[in-house]
This record gives C-alpha cells, structure tokens and sequence, in this order.
C-alpha cells in the first residue's frame, strides 16, 4: 500500500528579520530527516511542500541528502497557519516574552483553541474550518495519485499535522492542541492509503535525533 510521509519543517529562525527561513540547526535537521527517508528505501516517491521558504527548502535539502530526483510541487494548502495574526486576534495584551519561551507557547494555545472554537470566524478565508479542510482535501488529491507500489513525501508544518492527525482520530480541540504542542521539527508523521482510505500508521517519529543525533531535537 502507497505511504505518505509527511514532514514537518526544519528549525526556523526565531528572533531573527525573517522568521520563515531555516535556521542552520534547522538546515541540519532537514538533512538529518532526509538520511533516514533514504534509509527507509521509499517506493519512487513524489515530493510535495507548501510554499512556505521554510517548508521548501527542507524539501530541497531532503531531496538532496535522500537521493530524490523527482521536482518538488508546492501548494498552498500544505501551508501553516499565521500564528501572528491568530495571537493578535485572540490574545491580549501582545506578547512580550521570545517567541520561543514557555509564555508564548501558552497564549499561542489559548489563540488556537479560540480559532478552532470560533462559530464566527469558523468559516471563510482565515477560518479553522477552511483550513482544516484546505488540508484534507489536499491530503486526499495526492492519495488519489498514488498507485500501488508509489510513496509520497510532503513537507509540511506543524498545525497542518496537527489538523489532519485530528481529523484522522476524530479528535476534541484539546487534542489537536496536545499533538500540535508536541510536534518535533523534522520529525516524521506516516500515514497508510488502503482500500479504506487513509489511515494514520505513526506521528512525530524523531528516532533519527535520538543518541549522538539528540542535540538536533527541537519543539519550536
């Protein structure tokens, strides 16, 4: 049965002008995620991303290290959420902690949690809903591409994951913010396309940072 690996986004670049380029610990995770894809021996796989600069170029560095030859495809709605804007919304007053601290991570739950619940702006452009189903639906146009003995390989971020790994277990908001909070850069989430549709087969796997490899082991 075909595989879809997706992989979330190496480190990117906290604190700095532009947050959505990788940083170089976030360089070296996409190469590390992209050795062990090669070592798993996947089947002529496709490789998709978001268009996101931080999302493809972990893509590039993953095609590289890994051997893929085949040309990466973007499309939007493997794109992340904008967890700014979303703070603004529904956090006050703004933060003042790094973006990286404990404190943001706590307003960035809270912000989720009320996007997610939101029957207002459930809807529309910037709604959960859209969202939500943006990467479903995604998700079920490249199963449909996959035929027997073919995998696929998609870099994407974390709230994506989170979103299609809910909807995949039927999970309540508390759960979704739970696997979001938790998610590893660069780690891999595999799903299994069947006879049955698409089934999620592991989440977050990082064995590839662990040992020698532990210092490449990042949250955010």
């Amino acid at each position: 049965m075909p595989l879809i690996c997706l992989v979330r986004h190496g480190q990117a670049s906290f604190a700095a002008q532009d947050y959505d380029a990788l940083s170089d610990l976030g360089r070296e995770q996409s190469a590390a995620v992209g050795r062990e894809l090669a070592r798993r021996g996947l089947r002529a796989p496709h490789l998709m991303s978001g268009t996101l600069t931080r999302q493809r170029d972990t893509a590039q560095l993953i095609a590289e290290t890994a051997g893929l030859t085949e040309s990466l495809r973007e499309d939007p709605r493997w794109n992340e959420y904008d967890h700014l804007a979303l703070m603004a919304r529904y956090t006050s007053p703004p933060l003042e902690s790094p973006a990286d601290s404990p404190a943001a991570q706590e307003l960035l739950d809270h912000a989720l949690r009320a996007w997610i619940e939101d029957t207002d702006n459930g809807t529309g452009d910037t709604g959960w809903t859209t969202f939500m189903n943006d990467a479903t639906t995604a998700l079920t146009e490249l199963s449909t591409t996959l035929s027997q003995g073919r995998d696929a390989v998609v870099v994407t971020s974390s709230g994506i994951l989170a979103a299609l790994c809910g909807a995949l277990l039927s999970l309540p908001p508390a759960g979704v913010l739970a696997l979001n909070r938790v998610t590893i850069n660069a780690s891999l989430t595999t799903l299994v396309v069947g006879s049955s549709g698409i089934s999620l087969l592991t989440f977050n796997d990082h064995a590839h940072f662990t040992g020698v490899q532990r210092r490449l082991l990042t949250y955010r």
